[in-house]
């Protein structure tokens, strides 16, 4: 049994840059009392165009750094990085560590009914293929499509969340998918979820679609209780519930971060990440 002060650790949530707070949003909603401390690399965005290498290398830096904040459990809240690298960061820490991807894809394979599955990702996780073994680990009967979607990031990035010209991008992407008749669609990177109305306006209401955001919250939550690690109550009052780090243009994020989390961010610190 862990003792009650390892309990009331934070947990460590990263992400490329802002698209984790999806994530972390889950997080507060479904375990309400845990603390978070988040990191996002927002000098190094995007991940999905770099080399398993890279990202990797990042990773480590990163969880490095999260080790400096005593959390207790980590959160690789990118689809990139959680493709890429989390099979390394297994190995090389000692706390329980998860990603995004297959929570999505255990939901994705137990929800679809006709067996034809569609993912939405950056370029790297489409191309690392981490979907389709996954899924095809639980069902290898199901047919899954993956489609890069380069743009959304940067637009769900400039706050374009409902505009014509993401309506534009989108229906051109999702055309393929609708063509092939998939009933279920992995909304395959963390920024996703802020424009889940357009991808569910153009998909139309025969096709689910899976937000590993929700999934990995209830996942952890899942986890921590395994481990005995939920923390039995609220941080007290004036207690720095939520802590946040950039490695890059603070302010920025700052203000898309309080767009997405109500919980009224008060500071985003930078940090010399190269440095861990």
């Amino acid at each position: 049994m862990e003792t009650l002060e390892y309990r009331e650790r934070p947990i460590g949530v990263f992400d490329s840059g802002v698209g984790g707070l999806t994530v972390a949003r889950e997080i507060m909603r479904q375990i309400p009392n845990e603390k978070i401390v988040y990191f996002g690399d927002t000098a190094r965005v995007p991940y999905g165009s770099k080399s398993r290498e890279t990202i990797t290398r990042f990773s480590e830096q990163i969880v490095r750094f999260l080790q400096t904040q005593q959390v207790k459990a980590i959160v690789v809240a990118c689809n990139t990085a959680s493709a890429y690298a989390l099979d390394t960061l297994e190995k090389e820490i000692d706390i329980p560590i998860i990603g995004v991807v297959k929570p999505g894809a255990k939901v994705a394979a137990e929800v679809t009914r006709n067996g034809k599955v569609g993912v939405i990702g950056t370029e790297g996780t489409i191309g690392s293929g981490i979907y389709s073994s996954y899924i095809h680990q639980i069902n290898p009967q199901v047919q899954v499509t993956g489609k890069a979607c380069p743009l959304f990031v940067p637009l769900v990035e400039e706050g374009l969340w409902e505009d014509p010209v993401t309506d534009e991008i989108a229906s051109r992407y999702l055309t393929e998918l609708i063509d092939i008749g998939i009933d279920t669609l992995i909304l395959g990177c963390t920024h996703y979820p802020l424009i889940r109305k357009t991808v569910g306006k153009i998909m139309g209401d025969g096709v689910t679609l899976v937000n590993p955001a929700y999934e990995t919250a209830v996942e952890l939550k899942a986890l921590l209780e395994q481990h005995e690690l939920l923390s039995p109550c609220p941080p007290a009052l004036g207690e720095n519930r939520y802590r946040f780090y950039v490695s890059d243009a603070a302010d920025k994020f700052k203000r898309f971060a309080n767009s997405i989390i109500k919980y009224g961010i008060l500071s985003a610190k930078t940090i010399p990440i190269e440095e861990y």
